[in-house]
């Protein structure tokens, strides 16, 4: 008869009851405030740790890992989850500084990155073959394009959308669980009548993939979320083999990302997502507020802990960033605080126009660098990318470097070129880099005859000084007819800029329509455009700013500059997030456009705009403006007052200076 020897189960839990504080390397209870080292000593269980801003959250998950690998626990049960793989590396890099090279050996990565390698190991039980071949967005958009011709889309009578939009349709679709159907009603109203269509693609983009034994990014989450709860056998050998589960910006999750957790969990139950409700700013990526907001739903005995001592802002910045979240409909309540002394109050800076708030801003950052605060730790924050245009023309006269992130420069987007080539041809007829650029706008023109037509204006044989009716061969086709007109009564006719950008515009609008799928979110810059040439007199002059790179005097000066790495930031709010300065100022703080209109529809927008307020004014260390201007002025419209925008309308002057501006 066999032996029979019992192995005793061992106790998971190897809590500092049976592991004597004297025996850790570090000192965690020192190093770290009492709610940073009440989630650092966490083992097991669910928690939702909600970190404010500024509240070294990056901190806390390096040290919670230090501590689990020096309570005993195996590194490579211990799961990071995060964002970037950039995050993925600081944090394991910053543990093993803080305790030893165990840290290296946790499975950190990005939800994509560990799918992946997850799916390699698994692949048989998944119904994959091993050697898959990942497609990135462009080879998934290439896939899309091919199946988009072999369905003859492109000769529909009507533009049929082109393959990046197609690809973000589908993709959003996998992530939210929002049907194609209801993203193109809501998003892309103008494609609703291709909703068919949108699916066959979906179809045979699916039954492309499996035939070819290709996963997009998609895929891999799916796949993985699909295995998790598939109940196998080496599901189960997987997830016994992982101890920890934590998540970095648990607020940025989509639909897939929250079922995955949730699915990595399931079986001990050992979870822990930091992030923070107040900066859930990522819908449009697909990013849902409520996984946050309904975590200890999903994970009932959950244990929230806040961690609210801010590393970064004045208390007075503070005081300003908890006024505007306190206000929020559905949010964790919490109080931002901080032990720096010496902050003066934001300002709330009221300008007459646009322009005056340009002007302000510019020469409030001259003077902040003249008083030792450089340009890198200097920023200027905003909504729409469009919010900042007249600004650059007013940084650009005043010489002042900047990076402009999120967004491109105004005078970088394509279509701003597309008008701005039209009026410079009008300026300056020998100007053929302009023409050509016009010309292959047109369908039907190639390079080959657009350089046959610049020949001729160049040899004299035809001139847009001349009436086309004179100028132009009688075989000319209406197309360049109708472009010489234009650009005739452009050359010859002495109107105001305005009414030039108007008369380009109008002729622009179905060349435009026609080439961006995205025409009604770029429609805004070309009002814009015509809302700036309003302050000029003269094509001429008008030219000249919207040139906005000044010449540099010399190779000198450029090498001065690139050693002084003395740049201003410019960023909508969305990029800036993460990132902090000395100095920021928050501008077309006004209602309609901070927030935007297009939010005042639904509750859940409008809060988002009231979180973005939030994660733009949590950016700043010791100086805070926030700008906005009393008269908007519209072409069709005229002028129109402005109202401050609801989030800091009627702020208390304990919270905030109200400054008025005045003209010298």
């Amino acid at each position: 008869m066999a032996k029979k020897y019992i192995i005793k189960k061992q106790s998971s839990s190897l809590e500092a009851n049976t592991f004597e504080k004297k025996n850790f390397l570090i000192n965690y209870e020192e190093q770290l405030n009492p709610a940073q080292y009440e989630a650092v000593s966490a083992v097991e269980g669910s928690y939702l740790v909600i970190a404010g801003a500024g509240s070294g959250k990056t901190k806390t998950l390096v040290y919670r890992v230090a501590r689990l690998i020096e309570l005993g626990y195996n590194p490579t049960s211990i799961l990071l989850l995060t964002f970037t793989r950039k995050a993925a590396k600081e944090m394991m890099d910053r543990a093993s500084i803080l305790l030893d090279n165990r840290c290296s050996k946790i499975n950190g990565g990005t939800f994509h990155s560990f799918a992946n390698i997850t799916l390699r190991k698994y692949a048989k039980a998944v119904g994959l073959e091993n050697g898959f071949t990942i497609l990135d967005q462009s080879d998934s958009e290439d896939v899309i394009n091919l199946i988009r011709s072999q369905l003859n889309l492109g000769h529909l009578k009507k533009r049929f959308p082109n393959k990046s939009t197609i690809y973000n349709v589908l993709s959003l679709s996998v992530n939210t669980g929002r049907a194609v159907e209801s993203i193109l009603e809501e998003d892309l109203p103008h494609f609703v009548e291709y909703t068919n269509k949108f699916l066959d693609i979906q179809k045979v983009y699916q039954s492309y993939k499996r035939k070819n034994n290709l996963l997009d990014y998609d895929d891999l989450l799916v796949y993985l979320k699909n295995f998790l709860f598939d109940n196998s056998a080496a599901t189960k050998s997987f997830l016994n083999s992982i101890n920890f589960v934590m998540v970095d910006e648990y607020q940025d999750t989509n639909k897939l990302q929250a079922e995955i957790i949730q699915g990595l969990a399931q079986s001990k139950n050992n979870v822990m997502v930091v992030g923070d409700d107040s900066q859930s700013i990522y819908s449009f990526r697909g990013a849902n507020f409520k996984n946050i907001m309904e975590f200890p739903k999903l994970f009932p005995d959950t244990k929230i802990i806040k961690l609210e001592e801010n590393y970064r802002s004045t208390q007075e910045i503070l005081n300003f960033a908890n006024h505007i979240i306190e206000q929020a409909v559905e949010k964790y309540p919490k109080f931002l605080y901080t032990k720096k002394v010496g902050g003066e109050l934001p300002g709330i800076i009221s300008a007459a126009n646009q322009n005056m708030q340009s002007r302000f801003i510019t020469e409030r950052i001259l003077e902040l660098r003249e008083e030792g605060v450089p340009l890198n730790e200097i920023a200027v924050l905003f909504r729409s990318s469009y919010h900042s245009f007249d600004l650059e023309i007013e940084l650009n006269k005043a010489n002042i470097p900047y990076q402009k992130f999120g967004g491109m420069k105004f005078i970088e987007t394509a279509h701003i070129k597309d008008v701005l080539a039209f009026l410079r041809v009008a300026s300056n007829p020998n100007d053929f880099v302009s023409w050509y650029r016009i010309l292959l706008l047109h369908e039907g023109i190639g390079p080959k005859k657009a350089q046959q037509i610049i020949d001729a204006i160049n040899l004299g044989r035809i001139s847009i000084s001349i009436n086309p009716e004179h100028a132009l061969a009688k075989k000319a086709d209406d197309k360049i007819f109708n472009l010489f007109n234009l650009l005739h009564e452009l050359h010859t006719k002495n109107q105001l800029p305005a009414d030039k950008a108007e008369l380009v515009i109008k002729y622009y609008e179905p060349i435009f329509v026609s080439k961006y799928d995205d025409f009604n979110k770029r429609k805004k810059d070309l009002e814009i455009f015509i809302n700036i040439a309003e302050k000029y007199k003269s094509l001429e002059s008008f030219l000249t700013d919207m040139a906005l790179d000044p010449p540099q005097d010399s190779v000198a000066d450029v090498e001065a500059t690139d050693k002084e790495k003395e740049i201003l930031t410019l960023s909508t709010i969305h990029s800036a997030k993460g990132l902090e300065w000395h100095s920021v100022f928050i501008i077309h703080a006004a209602d309609g456009f901070f927030p935007s209109s297009q939010s005042f529809e639904k509750l859940e927008t409008l809060e988002e705009e009231r979180r973005l307020m939030y994660v733009a004014s949590t950016r700043a260390k010791q100086n805070l403006y926030v700008c906005y201007p009393m008269q908007i002025f519209d072409r069709y419209q005229g002028f129109t007052i402005a109202k401050p925008s609801r989030f800091i309308e009627g702020i208390d002057e304990h919270t905030a200076e109200i400054w008025l501006l005045e003209e010298e």
